[in-house]
């Protein structure tokens, strides 16, 4: 047990000093959490996102030009954004609703002339660099290092806004596989041409990776969990005219130019809670983990929401229990189907397990 709590205090220390590490520490950003009945449907109506309160929006103030003009604001006459970061407990993908007004969209080039929206994501606070050319092992085969490194333990998206007649991201990196699905997808509402001013709703959702090869078959999923913070950060790439050979402007949300090659240049973004309006007074829920099948010995955790103050449990067997996180030995096999009912000041809930516990 104290070992645990040992491993349990390292991990958190190991979390805080990545959190600390990441650009703008004086700031964190919010990621909503949606309520399953209400994921956002990708498709360019930026209606779903209605329940999101507007403290959870990024504007442009937050941005700053780390190339072309360093420290630089946008002017709100030319450039314009809003961006909302969404997840949902239980699914393992960030969700983005980009809207932007731009008085010159240019995107009537093929290819990486375009308006971009770039966006990098380090879902477990991995940190350092994710491109190529930055790979500590400088012996190492330029192609080599691409395909070992290059966007493996972060993910680097060029989104392109709009992306008429090509992909809508460029992933940068040996992973193009990320940007489809069922990884990502997205969506766009615009009315305007190349040349024109406008506005344009992005609709997109992406799936952090905290290991992404080229091959797929071995990727392995950041975990998204409540109340964590994971790294992330996104740049407009302003591009003004085909006779122009660099954008006008790189505003991104780090202030650090290296963002989008180096996870310790992203910023804190923490998973948020479930906010208070979408709960019910009582919402009774639990879990349970089989700790030793020879003594069938179970462990249930309550999870339920609310101000409870007592628990009832009954294990199906003739037993029950008032703790709040009982451990229960069964006598004998068999499947054996569980109920928890809670109480507090708001009343009385009950939620009965249709996956029973089964003990051999």
């Amino acid at each position: 047990m104290l070992a645990s709590r040992f491993a349990l205090v390292a991990t958190a220390l190991l979390v805080l000093s990545a959190a600390q590490a990441l650009e703008r520490p004086d700031v964190e950003f919010k990621i909503f959490q949606f309520p399953a009945d209400r994921i956002p449907r990708i498709d360019g109506d930026a209606s779903d996102w209605e329940i999101v309160p507007q403290a959870y929006a990024i504007g442009t103030d937050e941005l700053r030009d780390s190339v072309t003009h360093p420290g630089a604001k946008a002017d709100p006459k030319s450039l314009q954004v809003s961006v909302k970061v969404g997840w949902v407990k239980g699914i393992n993908q960030l969700y983005f609703l980009y809207e932007a007004y731009d008085d010159y969209w240019d995107f009537a080039q093929a290819g990486r002339h375009n308006d971009i929206f770039e966006v990098v994501v380090d879902g477990d606070l991995s940190g350092g660099p994710l491109i190529r050319n930055m790979h500590p092992n400088k012996k190492l085969d330029e192609m080599e290092a691409f395909f070992l490194y290059h966007g493996v333990h972060a993910q680097n998206y060029h989104i392109m806004t709009p992306h008429e007649g090509q992909d809508w991201a460029f992933v940068w990196g040996s992973q193009p596989w990320v940007r489809d699905l069922p990884w990502a997808n997205a969506a766009y509402s615009y009315d305007f041409k190349p040349g024109e001013s406008g506005k344009l709703t992005l609709e997109f959702w992406i799936t952090p990776f905290d290991y992404a090869p080229p091959d797929a078959a071995r990727a392995v999923v950041s975990k998204l969990e409540e109340d964590a913070t994971i790294g992330l950060s996104w740049a407009i790439l302003d591009y003004d005219g085909v006779d122009k050979k660099d954008y006008t402007g790189f505003f991104n949300l780090s202030h650090k130019v290296e963002m989008y090659g180096d996870a310790s240049a992203l910023v804190a973004f923490r998973l948020m809670p479930l906010e208070e309006r979408f709960h019910k007074p009582l919402e009774p829920a639990w879990n349970f983990q089989v700790l030793d099948m020879k003594r069938r010995l179970i462990a249930f955790q309550d999870m339920s929401y609310g101000d409870i103050r007592s628990w009832h449990w009954d294990f199906g067997d003739g037993k029950t229990s008032s703790e709040q996180h009982p451990l229960h030995a069964y006598e004998k096999a068999g499947d054996f189907v569980v109920t928890l009912t809670v109480e507090g000041p708001a009343g009385k809930a009950s939620h009965t397990s249709l996956r029973s516990v089964a003990v051999k």
